[in-house]
This record gives structure tokens, sequence and C-alpha cells, in this order.
């Protein structure tokens, strides 16, 4: 998290390139939208057992399964095509889109911020906007385990409106469970270049972190380990 927001803020002042991020939680960690509110999103039996850490990204709670999930974030410009939120979601979201095709899942996007299959959701977004900068969180289910994440999270009442079901277990799917096969991290990190690469237009390459990005990262990873971020909203 300390890491995404160092590439925002340093991609704003002209320092750090736009950057796709390929990263996993160990152990898995539930991370919350910034406006949420812990107790609102997550059950008591996980708090005491699983990490929990706010975004400075909106959007819901997130389960990060470090069997089965990747994370991505995404830092670049905010363009005069990506400037309206629900389009920008769109457009880079077409990313894990492609990625879940080329593993051979029928994957389209839902608005506001989803990437489903078969009418469940198997991956969400969210935003954060700083010095004419967009920095898109993402994730990627390829395996994730989701009765642990039926467990953990509190699916808010107005996601089941008109949906006829009342189980985050009948709104959600992982590649490897509509594939009936075992999708292996590696399948689903390569997939995401491509896809994200084949999304965005552009030739993506492996890069290393800069010493600023580093140094920027390592003064602000304190604001995520603190209580006080974390219960920003009880």
């Amino acid at each position: 998290m300390a890491l995404d927001e160092a590439l925002m803020y340093l991609h704003g002042l002209g320092y750090s390139p736009p950057t796709l991020r390929l990263y996993m939680f160990k152990p898995s960690t539930i991370t919350l939208g910034y406006f949420q509110s812990v107790s609102d999103n997550v059950s008591e039996e996980c708090l005491s057992k699983v990490p929990v850490v706010r975004r400075i990204s909106g959007g819901g709670a997130v389960l990060h399964d470090e069997f089965g999930e990747i994370t991505y974030s995404i830092v670049l410009r905010e363009s005069q095509d990506l400037r309206n939120p629900l389009h920008s979601f769109k457009i880079l979201t077409e990313g894990v889109v492609r990625a879940a095709r080329f593993l051979g899942a029928p994957a389209e996007f839902a608005p506001l911020n989803d990437g489903i299959i078969a009418g469940k959701k198997f991956s969400g977004q969210a935003q954060a906007r700083k010095l004419g900068v967009i920095l898109q969180h993402g994730t990627f289910m390829y395996a994730t385990r989701v009765e642990l994440l039926a467990k953990c999270l509190k699916a808010p009442t107005e996601k089941f409106v008109g949906k006829g079901t009342t189980s985050i277990l009948d709104r959600v799917t992982t590649i490897s469970a509509y594939l009936g096969r075992e999708v292996t991290r590696d399948e689903a990190v390569n997939s995401l270049i491509k896809g994200f690469s084949e999304a965005l237009k552009l030739d993506l390459y492996e890069g290393t972190y800069s010493e600023a990005e580093l140094t920027l990262a390592k003064s602000i990873e304190w604001k995520y380990r603190s209580v006080e971020w974390t219960y920003l909203r009880p």
C-alpha cells in the first residue's frame, strides 16, 4: 500500500513513470476502502485472525487470499478519456477482463467497477486521484477461497437488492472455479501482463523501484501499520 501511494505521488511530480504493479499479500489480508467502517465490513471472527489494512483508494472491502489472488495497482496520468470515473473504470478494468479471457473464461466489465464471469464477480476495482494522477487498485481472483471470503466479509445489504440472493457465495467466482481446473499463479500473472499490455496498447517491461520510490514508501509505511489509520472509521 505504501509503495502504491509513493508511486502515485512521484508520478504526479514527474519522478516516476506510469507503472503497473502486480503483487500478493502474505499472509492473507483484508483491505478496506478509504471510506469504509471496519465493523460494518469485517466479521468479528476474522478481525482476530486476519490482518486488516485501509487503502487510500475507495471501493469495497477485499480479502486478498495469499493462495489464490493477485492484486494489481496501476498509476498513470488522468488523461482526457480517463477523467470520467465510470469511463476510466471501464478502460482500466479491460486489463483483467482480457486476462481472464486469455485463460478461457468469458469475462466482461460490469459497471461501476467489477469484472464478472457468467454474472459473478471475480475482480473488483477502486481508485484514488491526486496531482492529476489515477491510482487504480484491483483484484484478480484466480483461485480465491470463496468460503473464507464469505466468512470474513460482511456484504452490504444494498448489494443484494433485486439479486434474488443473500449470500456472497452466490455473487462471486474464481477463474479456476469457472474453468473447472486449477489455474496457477504463474498463469494468472502472465495473463495479467498480456491483458494490460493489450488493453492499454503499451509495451510493458519489467522494472525496479527507484531509490526515491523506496524512500518515500518507507517514510509513509508507518501509516498503514497504525491502528489509527486502520480504524479511521471504526
